[in-house]
């Protein structure tokens, strides 16, 4: 049984979630009794695939893929993963590209996987379901598109003795199915939402965006990302690119702080797989606290600012 990994790149360095998708590519060749293939577009270094447990970096140079499709994309990986299992990171990438490829190899697709199969034949693994609130085993027979949800296995070094080579696919500009007018460039200090082993977010209880600098200077002293809930992001308070739950982003940090958010459901479904919750509320009612590990209730105004102090204070830095 062939196993291969699509390992995501971007200028030259794998993105932790690629690291995790090799890792967990590796976890299912030790149950096939198989080794690893990590495909990359790009040139970021083989070396490193190595120690997660790829034997074989496949390198595919091509102008088309220069700019992100979707269609392009998993047309590529079509050509040169010839194999029974295909994993990818559940980045926004990995999860684009993951239905289409799915589609083009007549593929079954299993997305947001947390732990390693049990078998292979069929490909068995639990996955959640249900917003989170369940889990479901699943097992499918033939080939198998499986996406890796992030901060949720982990990065796993097992190193082995590796080679590269490289391929070429037929893709062209003409496959692309988007046109990228034009691409922005996010900020290069700006932490990962995904892929944060800390993340410090806000709600309603903020009472406006000119109090977000609290959350931002706890955020920074903790080395954390920063994110909001669904209605904070509504209002135009933050981005939407910082909205965590059901209809926005899934998140699996170590440590996740919850500032004056109530914790609706459709909010906790895109935390609950967090390490450890902390939830900070004036409102011992609030929902939150039943899915917290610890709680504090108070005001958000008083604690969090006493709470980056001490912080800066155990760190040096004040």
């Amino acid at each position: 049984m062939a196993i291969f990994v699509y390992a995501e790149s971007h200028d030259g360095k794998y993105k932790k979630a690629g690291l995790e998708a090799v890792s967990y590519a590796k976890a299912t060749a030790d149950v096939a009794g198989d080794t690893v293939t990590a495909i990359v577009f790009g040139n970021a270094a083989a070396d490193e695939l190595y120690k997660y447990g790829a034997s074989k970096v496949v390198k595919v140079q091509n102008d088309a893929l220069a700019k992100f499709d979707a269609n392009s994309y998993a047309k590529a990986l079509a050509e040169v993963a010839q194999g029974d299992v295909v994993v990818l990171p559940s980045t926004n990438e990995g999860a684009t590209i993951a239905p289409v490829l799915a589609s083009k190899t007549e593929a079954s697709l299993v997305t947001n996987v947390e732990k390693a199969p049990t078998a292979v034949s069929p490909f068995t693994v639990a996955r959640k379901a249900f917003s989170g609130k369940g889990i479901e085993t699943v097992a499918v027979s033939g080939k198998v598109v499986v996406t890796v949800l992030q901060n949720a296995f982990g990065t796993k070094e097992n190193a082995v003795a590796g080679s590269e080579e490289s391929a070429s696919v037929s893709v062209s500009d003409a496959d692309a199915k988007v046109k990228v007018v034009s691409t922005e460039m996010a900020s290069s200090d700006k932490i990962d939402l995904k892929e944060a082993d800390i993340v410090v977010s806000a709600g309603r209880g903020m009472k406006g965006p000119e109090n977000w600098g609290m959350i931002e200077d706890l955020a920074k002293v903790l080395g954390a990302a920063t994110a909001s809930s669904k209605p904070v992001a509504d209002i135009g308070w933050r981005p939407h690119a910082e909205h965590v739950g059901q209809t926005g982003k899934a998140i699996a940090p170590n440590l996740y702080i919850a500032v004056g958010i109530s914790g609706a459901i459709q909010h906790l479904a895109g935390v609950n797989g967090s390490k450890t919750i902390v939830v900070i509320n004036n409102d011992p009612e609030a929902p939150f606290f039943k899915a917290a590990d610890y709680g504090i209730v108070g005001d958000a105004f008083e604690i969090v600012p006493k709470l980056t102090e001490e912080l800066k204070k155990y760190k040096g830095q004040a």
